[in-house]
């Protein structure tokens, strides 16, 4: 004797209108597509069964850390295990400048020294 399961997976591939209502009924309650479709309508749910990009942390933290690595390229810097060519040239624009006499003076750093005296 069969059981009730091998009776209704047998029905469901009988090609009467009760079997082909059953069918869509399950696909509907399992969350698959209820009407066989074409492909490009298998990429659309495809897509839309797929989860959403802004919960998905490859593209969340896609970027790079910035902020620290900029802070450890300037540590290295200092230690001289790191060489900044920019850097070094506006420091060295800074030195030429302050032997020809041009240095920049701040307002607000004026107006501090005049306040103090």
């Amino acid at each position: 004797m069969a059981t009730n399961f091998v009776k209704y997976s047998q029905l469901i591939n009988n090609s009467t209108k009760y079997a082909q209502r059953m069918k869509r009924l399950s696909n509907r309650i399992f969350s698959e597509v209820a009407i066989p479709t074409n492909s490009r309508s298998m990429k659309v749910v495809k897509i839309f069964s797929a989860r959403p990009l802004h919960s998905n942390e490859e593209i969340i933290h896609y970027y790079p850390r910035h902020v620290e690595t900029h802070a450890l390229m300037l540590k290295l810097r200092e230690y001289g295990l790191f060489r900044d060519e920019h850097q070094d040239f506006k420091e060295e624009m800074k030195r030429l400048r302050e032997l020809r006499g041009k240095v920049k003076v701040w307002k607000r750093k004026l107006n501090q020294e005049q306040k103090e005296s």
